[in-house]
């Protein structure tokens, strides 16, 4: 994995309780809070100066377009929230994802490397379809006494994407602090 393991291990103290209050939240009420995604972002601006400081280290050249640009891993980094809240805003606006979702994607986004998008997509598809039986088997088991009052139990075909976006953050950073660089 690209992301390095103690970039990973300092996030995760932080990051693991926002995924649960979102996967929660999502769960039980249809939404994505804004005062998690503020948080999320929150999380990786101050935590990110303190694993990436800008004002030391190399800045590693890359590519934005046909443009050459060297810039520091912590605003390198940033920049992933405003591509995929851009990206999230277009695909709201074409009904294609809830607007919670796009917000807490691109908050998400600055914790991604893009060395390991592969990887993430199958981490992603994998609590898709974790998170989907589960939550259709039991929306039809016993266990909806437990939180009977839930909105997502009656949302018909919508689906709480939150308990995926954060079960699929929260498993990339645990594999990072793992087996990351």
């Amino acid at each position: 994995m690209a992301i390095p393991a103690a970039a990973a291990l300092w996030f995760l103290p932080f990051v693991l309780p926002i995924c649960f209050y979102v996967a929660f939240t999502d769960l039980r009420e249809m939404k994505i809070k804004n005062q998690a995604v503020v948080a999320l972002a929150v999380v990786y601006v101050v935590v990110g100066l303190v694993v990436f400081p800008p004002w030391s280290g190399d800045w590693p050249s890359g590519m934005i377009g046909p443009f050459p640009v060297a810039l520091p891993v912590y605003v390198r980094q940033l920049m992933h929230l405003f591509v995929v809240l851009l990206i999230g805003i277009i695909l709201n606006a074409a009904g294609a994802v809830g607007a919670g979702d796009a917000k807490f994607s691109a908050a998400a986004a600055p914790f991604i490397w893009t060395a390991d998008f592969r990887l993430l997509l199958a981490v992603l598809m994998a609590t898709l379809l974790a998170a989907f039986a589960a939550h259709r088997i039991a929306k039809f088991t016993p266990l909806r006494r437990i939180a009977p009052d839930w909105k997502s139990w009656d949302a018909g075909k919508a689906f709480p994407m939150g308990l995926t976006l954060g079960g699929c953050l929260a498993i990339y950073l645990i594999l990072g602090a793992f087996f990351g660089s």
